[in-house]
């Protein structure tokens, strides 16, 4: 079934469904779907076991598992990396099965798969009608990785964009796309800046080694690079490093000791969060320096790493993949690291993202 036919259906639908009100003053307040706000939460499941799900937490705490595959009567896939929310639509990228799911974001009902064009895609940005997903290709070849662009009028990949190897996080600021270079089986300490005009490469902005987060915030690009493992055999500290997006210059440095590697930053209300092992910590965007105590640690759970992490509504999200093939477990904390909730959802929940 094309796409446009399913907007007809869903536009119809809708129609039926206000003129059916006796509600006038409220139509707008009205949930979209039955997944309207609340938080999507991405389980990755396990490499080659094709047991990738989706959890939804509605905005009053009530948890529902396996979405996508009960709204579709279909398995998600094998390895869920990342979902991107644009419009009416959720972007669901299945990194093994080398495929974009096109759902409602409201409702999960697919609209059609993605599956040319792709290999081994991890994580997607939109600007200007394209999506633009950041691709692997053979982890073995260090020179096949490349951004797929994606119509989204017809949902079909257009072009490719060549890169360095290992293309992870991607983000959009101002018609450009920062793609963070984590590297794919090595190691990797750059930035690639594309014009999202002409699909051309800009620029390549050098920062730590292995950079794992990327945002912007009021014009400034901060990158947080986790270091090189011990198991490299040439280790190196993390490092947070913040570019200014008017020239690409270096606005600020952050170096961690040799044997710290922070993780899953976030920005929220002028602070940025990151992690440590169990450690969660933070600081205002003017520190001249790292903090040096934690915030809080969420060892007492029992959690040594945070897979997935996010800051919304003066809630701390934090994802456990436990043992990386039973179910994982989601924590929520207040922000000054109290414990409010405790969930169980699918395997090694990944990413978390806001339904509103």
């Amino acid at each position: 079934m094309k796409i446009n036919k399913l907007l007809l259906a869903a536009f119809a639908g809708s129609l039926f469904f206000v003129s059916c009100s006796s509600d006038d003053d409220s139509s707008s307040d009205e949930p979209k779907g039955n997944y309207d706000n609340g938080v999507l939460i991405l389980n990755e499941g396990g490499f080659q076991q094709g047991n990738s799900t989706i959890s939804f937490l509605s905005k009053d705490d009530v948890l529902q598992n396996n979405i996508f595959s009960i709204v579709n009567n279909a398995d998600l896939g094998d390895t869920g990396q990342d979902i991107g929310l644009n419009g009416e639509y959720a972007y669901i990228v299945v990194n093994n099965s080398h495929k974009i799911e096109v759902a409602n974001r409201y409702t999960m009902e697919r609209l059609t798969t993605i599956t040319s064009g792709l290999d081994n895609p991890r994580y997607i940005a939109f600007e200007n009608n394209r999506g633009y997903v950041t691709n692997w290709g053979d982890p073995f070849d260090t020179q096949d990785d490349f951004v797929a662009v994606i119509d989204l009028s017809t949902n079909t990949v257009t072009a490719t964009i060549p890169v360095a190897e290992g293309p992870e996080r991607i983000i959009e600021e101002n018609g450009k796309l920062y793609v963070a270079h984590k590297g794919g089986y090595g190691y990797g300490n750059t930035i690639s800046v594309i014009n999202a005009a002409n699909n051309t490469l800009a620029a390549t902005l050098t920062v730590g080694d292995v950079p794992d987060a990327i945002e912007e915030e009021n014009g400034k690009l901060f990158v947080m690079s986790e270091g090189k493992s011990v198991f490299s055999g040439d280790e190196t500290g993390g490092r947070l490093t913040v570019i200014n997006l008017s020239d690409n210059s270096v606005a600020a440095t952050y170096n961690f000791a040799e044997t710290s590697h922070p993780a899953n930053m976030v920005i929220e209300d002028e602070k940025l969060y990151y992690t440590i092992d169990s450690d969660i910590y933070v600081m205002n965007l003017t520190d001249s320096t790292l903090p040096a105590a934690p915030l809080f640690s969420i060892g007492d759970q029992g959690v040594y790493g945070i897979y997935a992490f996010e800051v919304e509504d003066n809630r701390i999200y934090i994802g456990d993949a436990v043992d990386y093939s039973s179910n994982g477990k989601v924590y929520i904390y207040s922000l000054t690291g109290t414990l409010q909730n405790t969930y169980t959802v699918g395997v090694t929940p990944t990413g978390f993202y806001f339904n509103d």
